[in-house]
C-alpha cells in the first residue's frame, strides 16, 4: 500500500463536489482523493454525470448499489410510520445508508480520510458525519469549513476549468432516491411563491379518476401489490402483472412510485424546521411512501388495541425523530424497535386503497388479527360472545361523568352561596 493520504468524498458529479476534488490536495494535503457515489434509487442520468465527471477530473470512481439496503430501512420505517412534521422521510432515511457504504469503501481502500460537499446550514452534514465519526478517519467538509458560496465555486471552476457548465446545475436544488424527490431553492424559497406544476416529475395533478388496489403486509412489511389490470392515468398502455404475489421492496415501491404518482398521489408543500434551527420551505413527492404509510396505519388500527395504539404513536414519534436526525443506528432506536417487533407480529393482512383526489385513502382492510367483531359493533344483534348484551351497559352509563356530574353542583352550590 502506498504511504499516499488518500481520502473518500461522497461524489455526485455536481459543482460542490467537483471543487471539493482539487480542495481536499491543495488546501488539506491529500495526495489521492476517489469518489465514492451510492445508488439508493437515484436517476441514472446521475449516474452517468458522476461517471463523465469523474473520468474528466482523471478520479478513482466507485459507484456501490445500496438499494436493498435503503428499501429494507424504508420498510422499516413504515412500521413505524415514520414522518417528520407531516411528510414521510426519504433523504433522511438515504443519508445513513449513503454514509455507511461510503465509509466501507474507504476502508477497503486505505484511506484516512472522508469528505463531504454538504453547507454548514442543512442537515445532511450531521447525517453523515453521525457515521464518520465513529470511524478513526478524519472528517473533513470543505464547503462549511472553507465558508465556501456558489458565487465562489462557479468562479475557482471556471479558472481551473473543472469539467463543470458554470456550476449551472439547474434551477432548483433536487435530491432524489427510491422513496422521495425533493425540490428546493431558486422562487421555492419565497413561503408564498405558489409553485408551478412543472417542480413534479413523480406526480400528475389528479384528473379526477379513481383506482383501488390492494397490499399486502406480513409481520407490518410491505409484501405485496394487486393493482389488477388497471395502470395509472399518465401510463395507459403500462402491463402490469402484480396480482398480489410477492414482491421484493425495490420493485414493490418502484411499482407504487409509477402508479400513485398516476394519480397525483403524494405531494408535500411545508415549512421544515431543520436541525440547525432554520425554517426552509420544502417540497416533496412521496407517492409509493403515501401509500404504504396510510395502509400500514389503517391495519395497525384494525388489529391493535387502543392503548396500544395510543402508546405506539409515542414510540412512532421518537423513531421518526431519530431518524430525521440521521441516527437510525442509536441504542434509543434498537430499544424502540423491540416495541415496535413485538405489535408488528399482528399487522399482517390487506388493505385496500383507493387513489382520488390525489390522495390514497384506505377504504377496505382485512386480518386475522382483527381486534374486532362485526356482530358487537352492529346495532341489529343483541347477543354478541354469550357474556355481554346492550343492558350492561346502563351500570356504566351511569358511572360515567359521575365525578363531573358532582363537581359541578359542588362549584354551583358554592357560587349560589356566594
Amino acid at each position: 500500500m502506498s504511504d499516499n493520504k488518500r481520502i473518500a468524498l461522497a461524489f455526485s458529479g455536481g459543482l460542490d463536489t467537483t471543487v471539493c476534488v482539487p480542495l481536499l490536495k491543495e488546501e488539506y494535503g491529500y495526495d489521492e482523493v476517489i469518489g465514492v457515489t451510492v445508488d439508493v434509487g437515484q436517476p441514472e442520468e446521475e449516474f452517468a454525470e458522476a461517471e463523465e465527471t469523474a473520468e474528466a477530473l482523471n478520479l478513482e470512481h466507485y459507484v456501490v448499489d445500496a438499494k436493498d439496503e435503503f428499501a429494507d430501512l424504508c420498510f422499516d420505517a413504515v412500521r413505524a410510520n415514520a414522518s417528520y412534521q407531516g411528510y414521510p422521510l426519504g433523504t433522511a432515511l438515504a443519508r445513513p445508508v449513503i454514509a455507511t457504504a461510503i465509509l466501507e469503501v474507504a476502508q477497503e481502500q486505505g484511506c484516512t480520510g472522508l469528505a463531504h460537499g454538504c453547507t454548514g446550514k442543512g442537515n445532511d452534514q450531521l447525517r453523515f458525519e453521525a457515521v464518520w465519526r465513529d470511524s478513526d478517519m478524519e472528517v473533513i467538509a470543505p464547503v462549511r469549513e472553507l465558508g465556501l458560496t456558489r458565487e465562489f465555486e462557479q468562479e475557482y471552476a471556471d479558472e481551473r476549468d473543472l469539467p463543470v457548465e458554470g456550476g449551472d446545475e439547474g434551477k432548483y436544488s433536487i435530491d432524489t432516491n427510491l422513496w422521495s424527490r425533493s425540490i428546493e431553492g431558486s422562487e421555492l424559497e419565497e413561503p408564498s411563491y405558489v409553485p408551478p406544476e412543472d417542480i413534479y416529475e413523480w406526480t400528475t395533478a389528479p384528473t379526477g379518476e379513481t383506482l383501488e388496489i390492494e397490499v399486502g403486509f406480513e409481520n407490518g412489511y410491505p409484501v405485496s401489490l394487486d393493482t389488477g389490470e388497471q395502470s395509472s392515468p399518465s401510463n395507459r398502455n403500462a402491463k402490469r402483472s402484480d396480482d398480489g404475489d410477492e414482491m421484493e421492496p425495490v420493485a414493490l415501491i418502484e411499482e407504487l412510485n409509477d402508479l400513485a404518482g398516476g394519480f397525483g398521489v403524494g405531494r408535500s408543500d411545508i415549512m421544515e424546521d431543520r436541525m440547525l434551527g432554520l425554517k426552509v420551505r420544502e417540497n416533496y413527492e412521496h407517492p409509493a411512501a403515501t401509500v404504504l404509510l396510510n395502509a400500514h396505519q389503517a391495519l395497525e388500527d384494525l388489529v391493535l388495541t387502543k392503548e396500544e395504539r395510543s402508546f405506539k404513536k409515542q414510540i412512532d414519534h421518537e423513531w421518526s425523530e431519530k431518524g430525521y436526525e440521521g441516527l437510525v443506528n442509536a441504542p434509543l432506536v434498537g430499544a424502540l424497535e423491540g416495541f415496535i417487533e413485538e405489535t408488528q407480529t399482528r399487522v399482517t393482512g390487506t388493505v385496500t386503497i383507493r387513489f382520488e383526489g390525489g390522495q390514497a385513502r384506505p377504504v377496505g382492510r382485512d386480518s386475522k388479527y382483527a381486534v374486532y367483531s362485526a356482530d358487537a359493533a352492529s346495532f341489529n344483534t343483541e347477543d354478541v360472545t354469550g357474556d355481554i348484551e346492550q343492558g350492561d351497559a346502563t351500570g356504566v352509563a351511569k358511572y360515567h361523568g359521575f365525578q363531573e356530574r358532582l363537581a359541578n353542583r359542588v362549584i354551583s352550590s358554592q357560587n349560589d352561596e356566594e
